[in-house]
């Protein structure tokens, strides 16, 4: 009986020890998945479009999953956005100096970079030059939010801007385009109303179900300010699919190596450019600030500044510009996401440290 016991005893510590092992190694997979989710999310995006556009055996299915992926990304989206704003109420949202600022720096880029335009004949140079200008005046990322909140910054403040910059967007975009690319037939109240199309459905509905259910069912709510975390996550999947659409039309452009090498570069000093001077701009919007209020708005300018609906940006530029540029929006995108992944390390050192 003893060794009965004895034998139970040791395969039910051995059963234990192997779960506490198993469960550590788990949760080591779960954290390098959690810390390197948008690289990972990147690679897997392109990995996908290189496979079903350039392998023969899933080149049939190319189709179907590219429908499947534009139908589902905005469905996400606005799951994230929605997971979000539970955590908004319509009395956080206020505009801050750096708000006005950050606005008129992208309007003021985009007007004298069209007016430039029209100063060269068509060709490479103009071209680089409309890249610029759609990185410029791009609204903000739906996702702007998720990124700021984890880094610290101030979600309520980056669901202000987004509002604002594509209200802003929807005027100002119909209103230069022709100046650059005239077309005959087309009215102010054709763009704007296809802008709206495009972006104030994914931005409007999610915002108001929230706050509706905010206000009409408290328990619904609660329960889904617990699950908030998720919408980082939601994100991961919906960058994988933009990432493999950009890849897409990409490789779909037909342009030369040199044409995207020099696309590339304007893409990338764009990135660098809103990002850095939105850090620098929400640094310098309070004169009267603590430390840590300084840092937050530093980061949620820089994130609202520098953090782009890449899908709207393909989109503007094969509908309005020379259709080349739209590939300023796929390259954008992974500038961006490598930025988000940079900062997103350099959080958790500064966490690890603060701890």
């Amino acid at each position: 009986m003893n060794i009965n016991n004895q034998h139970q005893s040791t395969k039910l510590s051995f059963i234990s020890r192997y779960l506490r092992v198993n469960s550590h190694k788990m949760s080591r997979i779960l954290e390098f998945i959690k810390d390197w989710m948008l690289p990972i999310a990147m690679a897997t995006g392109i990995v996908l479009a290189l496979a079903f556009n350039l392998w023969s055996p899933l080149k049939e299915a190319e189709p179907v999953f590219s429908t499947l992926a534009k139908e589902l990304q905005p469905i996400f989206v606005a799951l994230m956005l929605f997971l979000q704003f539970t955590k908004v109420s319509p009395h956080d949202l206020k505009i801050r100096r750096w708000h006005i600022w950050t606005l008129l720096f992208q309007i003021a880029f985009f007007v004298t970079l069209a007016l430039i335009a029209t100063l060269i004949p068509h060709g490479a140079p103009r071209i680089l030059i409309e890249c610029a200008m759609l990185c410029i005046i791009c609204p903000t990322a739906a996702a702007a939010g998720v990124i700021t909140d984890k880094l610290g910054g101030n979600l309520s403040d980056t669901v202000t801007y987004v509002v604002l910059i594509n209200i802003m967007a929807a005027l100002v975009i119909p209103a230069v385009i022709p100046i650059v690319h005239p077309v005959e037939g087309v009215t102010f109240l054709n763009r704007f109303s296809a802008i709206c199309m495009r972006v104030f459905p994914l931005l409007v509905f999610p915002l108001l179900l929230s706050w509706l259910i905010r206000y009409t069912m408290r328990k619904i709510h609660r329960k889904l300010l617990r699950i908030v975390g998720w919408a980082f996550y939601v994100w991961g999947f919906t960058l994988c699919l933009s990432i493999y659409l950009a890849t897409k039309a990409a490789l779909a452009s037909g342009i030369s190596i040199w044409a995207g090498i020099m696309i590339g570069i304007v893409s990338l000093l764009c990135t660098a450019l809103q990002f850095g001077c939105g850090r620098l701009l929400g640094k310098k919007s309070r004169k009267s600030a603590t430390k840590d209020q300084r840092r937050a708005d530093s980061i949620t300018a820089g994130q609202a500044l520098g953090q782009k609906n890449n899908g709207f940006l393909i989109w503007l530029g094969y509908s309005w510009m020379t259709p080349v540029t739209s590939v300023a929006g796929g390259l954008y995108s992974i500038w961006q996401n490598l930025v988000n992944s940079w900062e997103l390390y350099e959080q958790r050192h500064h966490n690890e440290k603060v701890s």
